[in-house]
């Protein structure tokens, strides 16, 4: 039987094994992690964008600035969620994504080649600035389509597991781009690095997208996709309510992500004692982590359910937080912040493992792609887009490198509430 006839008779069936079912997971994976190499080098490299963007006599001003810049990317967010949403339930998932991997990678090139403050005076912020925009619009739309892609593709039985390699595959961006930057820096002398190395990172960005443009246009649409094109579906009516779970649902997420992941290594440089190299790789180090624990915690879902282990992941932020920055403050070296990031990795794999199957089921397929990304881009650019920016306000506001811990505890309590109100999807079909 042809894949399309297993998908009009039932779009959920767990026969989906073929070699083109693994081509498009492969396509949705590789595409991401080329969008969040690009979309997370920024952060990594803050401490030198801000010296050479945003020039300032006092160093938390400038990264002030810079992290500024960062979050900025974040507002085009819901703009790219809404436009390149529509566009993957309008016209496919795969064009959508085509356009997404293309925008990002335009644009962090654009921040490799782009002239300093010292050259061109305030247009380079400027600039910057736009770069940053048309990283966040294409990154807005890339995480609701490339969600949907491969839980579309997946077998009702592997959802979590399919749905956890796409949240595994933004950990790999970032690790690579975290890697890329420690081992840049480690083979540069600090003036090199700073001078012009930064912009090494960026430059490769352009190399991975002929690979990733190959593949995401190489395969099928979903099956889901095509099931309801063929049947003219009309869509349903709006899904408000699971729009505003999907809000609260990823505040947590977003927010412990962006805390735990791109602003870590500036956290550990200035308040934990790391050199510039050590702070990369100990965050490198605790990406290898995440990367390995999610699908595992995906795998997991779909035997136990969605809710259990998401459930787990929001308490205990909730309650280490706190605890184990005083840890790693309290030893101040590289082996503590290890311990420290990878015990935090663990702790977000728990939620990211089912989390992409878990917001992916409880919309429509005929407006999943839509909703979906604009709920989730929303609260990205509300809460985590800003997340180190806010950090590192309220470090310089209370004098407390502990402050950052709050933010996190207030988002774990928001989220909890939230999870405790999703039904159990695991084991249904997809709507």
């Amino acid at each position: 039987m042809s894949t399309d006839a297993i998908y009009k008779a039932d779009v959920d069936s767990t026969t989906i094994t073929t070699a083109e079912s693994r081509k498009a997971i492969a396509a949705g994976v590789w595409g991401t992690v080329v969008e969040w190499y690009d979309y997370a080098v920024y952060g990594f490299l803050a401490t030198i964008i801000a010296q050479h963007f945003f020039p300032s006599a006092d160093d938390t001003t400038a990264l002030l600035s810079a992290f500024a810049a960062f979050g900025l990317g974040f507002v085009a967010r819901p703009l790219g969620g809404i436009a390149i949403g529509w566009l993957g339930d309008a016209r496919g998932r795969k064009t959508a994504l085509v356009l997404t991997l293309f925008l990002m990678a335009v644009s962090t090139v654009g921040i490799g080649l782009l002239p300093t403050y010292a050259s061109i005076g305030v247009a380079a912020p400027v600039l910057l600035v736009v770069c940053r925009l048309v990283q966040g619009f294409s990154a807005g739309g890339e995480w609701g389509g490339s969600t949907a892609f491969i839980v579309e593709w997946a077998p009702s039985n592997r959802r979590g597991l399919f749905g956890s390699l796409q949240q595994a595959s933004v950990a790999g961006g970032l690790l690579i781009g975290s890697g890329v930057a420690a081992i840049v820096a480690s083979i540069l002398m600090p003036e090199q690095m700073s001078d012009w190395g930064w912009r090494i990172p960026f430059l490769l960005g352009g190399i991975l997208l002929p690979l990733g443009m190959y593949i995401r246009r190489n395969v099928e649409d979903t099956p889901a996709f095509r099931a309801v094109q063929e049947q003219n579906e009309k869509p349903r009516e709006m899904p408000w309510r699971a729009a505003g779970q999907a809000f609260g649902f990823t505040i947590l997420w977003t927010v412990s992500f962006y805390i735990m992941l791109s602003y870590m290594p500036t956290f550990t440089q200035k308040y934990a004692g790391l050199s510039r190299t050590e702070a990369l790789w100990s965050n490198t180090i605790g990406l290898v982590a995440v990367v390995i624990a999610i699908p595992l915690m995906g795998r997991i879902s779909d035997r136990v359910g969605r809710k259990p282990l998401i459930l787990a992941s929001v308490v205990s932020f909730l309650v280490l937080s706190y605890p184990l920055f005083s840890l790693m403050l309290a030893y101040g070296n590289f082996a503590a912040a290890v311990v420290v990031q990878i015990i935090f990795g663990l702790m977000l794999a728990s939620f990211s493992g089912p989390g992409p199957a878990a917001i992916a089921e409880i919309f429509p397929t005929n407006g999943r792609s839509t909703w979906m990304s604009t709920a989730y881009s929303l609260s990205v650019a509300i809460f985590g887009g800003f997340a180190p920016y806010i950090a590192t306000w309220l470090i310089s506001a209370t004098g407390s490198p502990l402050a950052p811990t709050f933010y996190l505890m207030i988002a774990a309590a928001i989220s909890t509430l939230v999870v405790l109100t999703l039904r159990e999807t695991a084991h249904s079909k997809l709507m």
